[in-house]
């Protein structure tokens, strides 16, 4: 399952966040410390990820400490379902 939910995020973030569709972002890559997504954008992958994957982010969570990489996001996605 978190194979499939990054990439699934991955393509989220390069396609509609980043307007890169061929960039590819890894999976300990990060993506708010490194500058690659603003608050704005975070806000959008916490939208993206509730309807998509039907779970709950919490605004505290919308943080480095949660987001900041695909791996991370993952496993906060798997502990919810």
């Amino acid at each position: 399952m978190s194979n499939e939910t990054i990439s699934l995020l991955a393509t989220f973030i390069a396609e509609k966040i980043l307007k890169q569709p061929s960039k590819v972002i890894a999976a300990d890559e990060a993506l708010i410390s490194s500058g690659l997504i603003d608050s704005f954008s975070l806000m959008d992958l916490a939208l993206f990820v509730e309807d998509t994957f039907g779970v709950r982010i919490e605004d505290t969570e919308l943080n480095a400490e949660t987001f900041d990489n695909l791996d991370q996001l993952a496993a906060l996605i798997s502990s919810r379902k």
